[in-house]
């Protein structure tokens, strides 16, 4: 039995969970998520808790009922407390600023980078230096942080571009010279 599929999801006050054949959706203070399901997996809501059970032990079934657990524990949290994610940026001249709800930012390149997010997404700047990139879905803010890094990579030599504020660059040694 899969250890995170067999418990089962608290829900918080204020949290409203409703399912609609092979959807779920859950709705809460910070917004609404939507999300199907695969039909091999049943949920059952019943009082203050969301139990995810599976048919039978294939392999398919056992990696889904973990999985479809887990996404809906993350949907419960993403619409009871947003999700967030964090990301500096290294470099002389580096800076990030906010036109609007977009992006800009001046990286390097011989031209700035225009960075249009999502409407569930919200972009903060403490400072030029600094981006946090929040919301309700942990997928959508991933990808979304993902993305805004692609633009400049941390380089390993003088630790340049865009990293997440807890990530830990590796850095190399330069060249020597020869004798």
């Amino acid at each position: 039995m899969s250890r995170i599929g067999k418990k089962p999801i608290e829900i918080p006050e204020g949290i409203n969970i409703s399912k609609d054949g092979n959807t779920i959706k859950v709705k809460g203070p910070k917004g609404e998520l939507h999300r199907e399901l695969h039909p091999n997996i049943s949920v059952d809501v019943k009082d203050n808790e969301v139990i995810v059970t599976r048919p039978d032990d294939t392999k398919l079934n056992k990696s889904l009922h973990g999985l479809t657990r887990a996404l809906i524990q993350n949907m419960v949290t993403g619409v009871n407390s947003s999700y967030k994610k964090t990301l500096d940026i290294v470099g002389v001249g580096y800076r990030a600023e906010l036109k609007g709800k977009n992006l800009l930012l001046n990286i390097g390149y011989s031209h700035p980078i225009y960075f249009i997010p999502p409407d569930d997404i919200n972009l903060e700047l403490p400072t030029q230096t600094q981006i946090i990139i929040s919301g309700v879905d942990k997928q959508l803010v991933g990808q979304i942080a993902a993305k805004v890094r692609s633009f400049r990579k941390p380089e390993p030599y003088k630790g340049k571009g865009i990293k997440y504020s807890d990530e830990q660059i590796r850095r190399k040694a330069g060249k020597t010279a020869g004798t």
